[in-house]
C-alpha cells in the first residue's frame, strides 16, 4: 500500500494534515471523506516526505502512556465516542509509535473489533496490564475508570524508573569520562614520553610498562581493540539471550552490592502497585498475577510469580508462594496474607506499594551517596597509575643522578 500525505478540514473548520495508507489516491480521498473531512490536498508521499518513524516497535515510555490514559479518560467522560477519541488522540500525540498504534487501533475498532483487541495487535509496545484493564473496563462498562487508574499506574511507574536511572547516571558518566581520559593519555600524552623512556636504558616500573603497552595497543592495533570490544558486547548479549544467561544476570542483579537491594525494592513496588490496579478493576487474582509476571524483566521474579499463579489456581493462598520463593521482602507476603484474611487485598497492596516506593526513594539516595566516594576512589586510582607511570622513571633517574 502507498502512503499519501493529506491536508483536510474537519467539521469544526479546523485544518489537519497527516498521512494515510491506501491502494491508490482515489481510495485515500474516499477514506478521508468517509471520516467527515473536506479534502484540500492528497498526494503520494515521496521517500523524503515520509515521516521517519524511528521509535516504531519500541516500547512506549510510561510517561507517554500516562498522558494518553489521562487525556483519553477525560475525552470519554465528556461523552465522545471511542473512535472519535482515538482519532483526536492520534492527531495530538508526539510519540510516533503511539500515534501509529492509535491510528491502527481506530481502524480495527471501526471494523467492529474491541478496543482491547485493537491494542492487543500491538502487544510488543503496549504493556499487558493496559490491555487487560481495557478488556475488563469494556466488560464492566467502566472504561473511563480503568483509564484513570492506568494513568496513575503509569505515572508512578515512570517516576520509579526515573529515580532508578537517576541513581545510575552519576557513576555511568564518571566511568565514561574515566575511559575517555585513559584513551587520550595513552594515545596523545604517553607517546611523547616513550622515546625518552627508551633512551634512559633502565628498568621501567610496572605502571610505565603498562602505559606503554596500552599506548602501543591503541595506536598500532586499534582494530584489535575494536574487535575485542565488539566480541565482548556480542558475547554479553548472546549469553543474556539464553535461559542460563537470563538466570545468571538476574541473580547478579539481585545480589550485587548496593544495587541488589534497589532491584528487590523496585520489584516489590511494581508487584504491589500493579496487583492493586488490576484487582481494583475487577480482574481475577490468577489473571492479575499472570499479568504482573509478564511485566517483570528479571527472570527470577517472573518465574516466582508464574509459580504463584499455578499455586493460586490449586487453591493455595498467594501469600504462601510469595513467601516461599525467598526473593521478595518479608513484609510483602505478610501484608498479602492480611489482605487475604480481611478480603481487601487490593487496598492492602496499594498501601504496600506506597511503602516500597518510599523505600526505593530512600535506597536510591543511599546508593547515590555511596557511589560518589567510590567513583572518586576509582578515579584517584586511575590518576595514580598514570602519574606513577609517567613520573616514576623520571624520579628514579633523578635519584640515580643524586647518588653519583
Amino acid at each position: 500500500m502507498a502512503v499519501y500525505k493529506y491536508k483536510v478540514v474537519d467539521a469544526s473548520g479546523k485544518n489537519k494534515k497527516g498521512e494515510i495508507e491506501a491502494q491508490n489516491q482515489e481510495q485515500a480521498v474516499n477514506k478521508l471523506k468517509s471520516d467527515g473531512f473536506t479534502v484540500v490536498a492528497c498526494d503520494e508521499a515521496g521517500a523524503m516526505d515520509k515521516d521517519i518513524e524511528i521509535n516504531i516497535n519500541r516500547k512506549i515510555k510510561p510517561r507517554d502512556l500516562s498522558v494518553f490514559c489521562k487525556q483519553f479518560a477525560s475525552i470519554l467522560n465528556a461523552g465522545v465516542t471511542i473512535i472519535t477519541a482515538l482519532e483526536m488522540m492520534s492527531d495530538q500525540m508526539e510519540n510516533k509509535t503511539m500515534q501509529k498504534v492509535l491510528r491502527e487501533t481506530k481502524a480495527y475498532v471501526e471494523k467492529g473489533g474491541t478496543l482491547a483487541d485493537g491494542f492487543r495487535q500491538h502487544s510488543k509496545v503496549i504493556p499487558t496490564i493496559m490491555i487487560s484493564m481495557i478488556e475488563a473496563g469494556e466488560m464492566s462498562g467502566n472504561l473511563e475508570v480503568c483509564f484513570e487508574r492506568l494513568a496513575i499506574q503509569f505515572e508512578k511507574q515512570g517516576k520509579l524508573q526515573g529515580k532508578i536511572k537517576g541513581a545510575l547516571t552519576y557513576p555511568i558518566i564518571v566511568c565514561i569520562i574515566a575511559v575517555i581520559v585513559i584513551i587520550v593519555m595513552v594515545v596523545a600524552v604517553i607517546p611523547t614520553f616513550s622515546d625518552m623512556f627508551k633512551d634512559m636504558g633502565m628498568d621501567l616500573p610496572l605502571a610505565t610498562r603498562l602505559l606503554l603497552w596500552l599506548s602501543d595497543l591503541f595506536i598500532k592495533r586499534w582494530w584489535l581493540v575494536l574487535m575485542i570490544v565488539v566480541a565482548i558486547v556480542a558475547a554479553y548479549k548472546g549469553f543474556g539471550s539464553t535461559n542460563v544467561g537470563k538466570h545468571v544476570y538476574g541473580k547478579i542483579a539481585i545480589k550485587v552490592p548496593l544495587f541488589g537491594k534497589l532491584t528487590v525494592m523496585q520489584a516489590a513496588a511494581n508487584v504491589s502497585r500493579t496487583l492493586s490496579t488490576l484487582m481494583a478493576s475487577g480482574i481475577s487474582l490468577v489473571d492479575a498475577v499472570e499479568a504482573v509476571s509478564n511485566m517483570m524483566d528479571n527472570v527470577w521474579f517472573k518465574e516466582a510469580l508464574l509459580n504463584a499463579k499455578d499455586q493460586v489456581m490449586k487453591g493455595v493462598p498467594l501469600s504462601k508462594p510469595i513467601r516461599d520463593c525467598g526473593l521478595f521482602p518479608t513484609m510483602l507476603p505478610q501484608m498479602i496474607k492480611i489482605g487475604e484474611e480481611t478480603g481487601n487485598i487490593e487496598d492492602m497492596m496499594d498501601k504496600v506499594a506506597d511503602y516500597y516506593e518510599e523505600q526505593v526513594d530512600m535506597t536510591t539516595e543511599a546508593v547515590t551517596t555511596a557511589m560518589e566516594p567510590l567513583t572518586m576512589v576509582v578515579l584517584a586510582g586511575i590518576v595514580g597509575v598514570i602519574v606513577a607511570g609517567v613520573y616514576g622513571p623520571m624520579l628514579s633517574m633523578y635519584e640515580g643522578i643524586d647518588n653519583l
